[in-house]
């Protein structure tokens, strides 16, 4: 198996490391990643600039772009074999509900969908690192598991719990749940004394409930989401046609 890792943390995070680590061993990783952390990038290229890649000692591909644009200079611009599975991740905290429409991780997954290659997004239910190896394990199973089992292409979401191996729950399917608004951006003054403004914390959990992927993180269980790209409002095109009519 051939497998492109990337991440949105960027090539020097303990994430993209421990899970390269986890995956060598079962298949052929090249590792194209940005070269700083782009977390919230989403599905963004970079259109404004050219772009450099750099290989770090480690062997590492690092990009001065965006997640997406490590993935798409992967499979378009570098030469590689075309890989059977992108992989992108192990991000630090968690990326369910609303998060995967902000998700640089999810986003790397995504334009690796969207050329046709199974994808899987790994992140963390917590922030701050802890037990990530036990979570590159955990990708290394559902790799082995599950990459050749599902229809293909495929784009699944993936949020582990910040545990010990041994102390996970099983791999659930679950949907998405919902968070509620965003909490306001944060005013602050910088040294000149002119305004500037943080982006707040995402909102609290809204729906929660059982089935979602945050509630079976919060039971300790890995959360598996499919995802799908077609955005269409099927409901409002049918409403829409008949006004047109």
């Amino acid at each position: 198996m051939r497998i492109l890792i990337s991440n949105d943390d960027g090539y020097l995070a303990p994430g993209i490391n421990a899970l390269a680590e986890a995956l060598a061993p079962i298949a052929d990783i090249v590792v194209v990643a940005p070269e700083s952390n782009r977390s919230g990038a989403s599905n963004s290229l970079s259109l404004d600039r050219p772009l450099s890649v750099q290989q770090a000692a480690n062997g590492f591909y690092f990009v001065n772009g965006t997640p997406t644009d490590c993935v798409h200079i992967a499979l378009t611009g570098m030469g590689l074999p075309r890989p059977d599975l992108v992989v992108s991740g192990i991000n630090n905290g968690p990326n369910m509900g609303d998060d995967t429409l902000y998700s640089g991780t999810v986003a790397a997954a995504t334009e690796g969908y969207l050329f046709g290659i199974p994808a899987i997004a790994f992140s963390q239910g917590a922030w701050g690192w802890a037990h990530i190896e036990d979570a590159a394990r955990v990708a290394r199973d559902i790799v082995e598991r599950h990459a050749a089992t599902l229809a293909a292409p495929y784009l699944l979401n993936v949020n582990i719990p910040n545990l010990p191996y041994e102390q996970m729950g099983p791999a659930t399917a679950c949907r998405l749940g919902r968070r509620h608004q965003a909490e306001p951006v944060i005013k602050a003054l910088d040294p000149r004394g002119r305004d500037i403004y943080w982006i707040g914390p995402p909102g609290a959990c809204k729906d929660a409930g059982e089935g979602t992927d945050f509630h079976a993180v919060q039971q300790g269980r890995i959360a598996l989401t499919p995802l799908q790209i077609d955005l269409t409002h099927k409901t409002q095109l049918d409403a829409l046609a008949k006004a047109l009519a």
